[in-house]
């Protein structure tokens, strides 16, 4: 059954007093992984008056007591508290389960939680590798649970509109989209210090054996032990953007160059050029450069769909489409209702509404690989030094 949408949309202070809800709706949910972002998307899916978080996991205390005591301000929660997730995975109160792990953990962690018959929602980059992606489309495929992968432009408003401009045909024939993210990483030293606990071993988990380092810890992404780059954390979202703007599927190949990493001990580069080729007939380039100037975040990113009739600009919060012979006047402007963070609410509603309806959500594993294999392509592009192509199973 789904929620009505005019109860879904309360805010989180209506959630404590909302919970006369007809037990067919209520979903108990346990958190994996309860860093910032794991705790922030446990408060977003805890704006539903019949969720209830009944069990929270992390291996590093501070984490694990900050999430307690964030669920707990919901009136009547009051989580189960576990340091291995393969024990909140054999609860039997648990349905489904929010991993927001580090990205070398995501694989396994969802293979678990498949085979334990939870529902999940996982953040991205869904895996670190294309051998990984192929065995979890396989894996959902022979499942009946619910699979979400954090892509939340599926669920966005602006982008559903801007894929609606161009499979009207608005701006002819795409040949290109290119796109940029600017940011900057490097100032600072590296992290030196924890602020409590930390069960190393257990966070290494398949990762390859290091001695305890905080900086490795706080900046994982940076590391290829545990992620692929700043190319990949963000541009996950973007070719995922891409893929949707353009009814596109896997790419065909990709290729990228890249600058030499400069923040201190760190091994993956902050500057990087992927450009990914699609059956579809066009061509995806992502520009990252985190050794830019800052920008308000709602500035900092932007993807434009050249076409021969026309050009979109699509950006967090505003898309724009200017015409040809007129491109100094926007044709159509348009604007998201309530901002790009309230992308992270739609896609955790459609979540859901899929695990209540059992219904396919936004964003299945098959479309969180097309994704992530673009920039595991082009990670492997910058260790090889050349090409890669995508045979539809395999890189070559």
């Amino acid at each position: 059954m789904t929620v009505p949408r005019r109860t879904v949309l309360l805010s989180a202070a209506g959630a404590v007093a909302a919970h006369a809800v007809p037990p067919s709706d209520q979903v108990t949910l346990g958190v994996i992984g309860s860093g910032g972002r794991g705790t922030f998307v446990m408060s977003v899916f805890q704006k539903d008056p019949a969720l209830r978080v009944s069990a929270i996991c992390d291996v590093y205390e501070p984490n694990l007591e900050n999430a307690i005591s964030v669920a707990s301000k919901v009136l009547g929660t009051h989580p189960k508290v576990y340091r291995n997730y393969r024990e909140l995975l054999a609860d039997k109160d648990v349905q489904a389960v929010l991993i927001a792990t580090p990205e070398h953990w995501h694989y396994q962690m969802v293979l678990d939680a498949l085979a334990a018959g939870k529902d999940v929602y996982v953040e991205k980059p869904l895996c670190q590798t294309p051998v990984q992606g192929v065995a979890l489309v396989e894996a959902e495929r022979k499942t009946k649970q619910i699979v979400q992968v954090g892509m939340q432009r599926r669920s966005y408003d602006l982008f559903k509109e801007g894929r609606a401009i161009v499979a009207a045909g608005k701006l002819g024939t795409v040949r290109m989209v290119r796109t940029w993210w600017l940011n900057n990483y490097l100032g600072g030293a590296p992290a030196t210090k924890l602020a409590g606990p930390l069960d190393w071993e257990q966070w290494q988990g398949p990762a390859p054996r290091r001695s305890l380092d905080p900086d490795r810890f706080r900046n994982w992404r940076l590391y290829s032990d545990y992620a692929g780059g700043i190319v990949a954390d963000q541009g996950a979202h973007i070719f995922d953007g891409i893929q949707m703007l353009m009814a596109a599927g896997f790419p065909s190949a990709v290729t990228a160059a890249a600058g030499k990493p400069h923040k201190q001990g760190v091994d993956q580069p902050e500057s990087v050029v992927a450009i990914a080729e699609y059956p579809e007939d066009f061509v995806g380039v992502f520009t990252v450069n985190y050794a830019a100037m800052q920008y308000k975040s709602r500035n900092d990113q932007l993807n434009q769909l050249d076409g021969d009739q026309g050009r979109m600009d699509i950006g967090r919060e505003d898309l724009k489409v200017f015409l040809k012979g007129a491109e100094e006047q926007a044709a159509i402007e348009k604007k998201s209702e309530k901002g790009f963070g309230w992308a992270t609410d739609l896609h955790v509603q459609n979540f859901l509404e899929c695990v209540r309806s059992r219904q396919t959500p936004a964003a299945p594993m098959k479309l969180a690989f097309q994704a992530a294999l673009v920039v595991q392509m082009a990670n492997l592009s910058l260790k090889h030094g050349r090409r890669i192509r995508w045979t539809g199973d395999k890189t070559v």
